[in-house]
């Protein structure tokens, strides 16, 4: 399992819940977390067979922005 973080704009419930279904389809459920308490809201990500670039887009999609860390 590897683990990669990218920096957003994901800052409140609201938001995560919007970003849900976008990363739920793309690294599945219980498989991301989003840390609203820091500045930086770090979404972390842990799987074994998603790409950074499929979540960036899965995040872009949502209407969010993303950067890798």
């Amino acid at each position: 399992m590897k683990t990669m973080q990218f920096k957003t704009n994901i800052k409140c419930g609201g938001c995560v819940a919007t970003v849900t279904p976008f990363l739920d389809k793309v690294v599945g459920h219980d498989h991301w977390k989003v840390d609203t308490a820091s500045p930086d809201k770090i979404l972390t990500v842990e799987t074994e067979d998603t790409n950074a670039e499929a979540v960036k887009l899965a995040v872009q999609e949502a209407g969010y922005k993303v950067e890798s860390l």
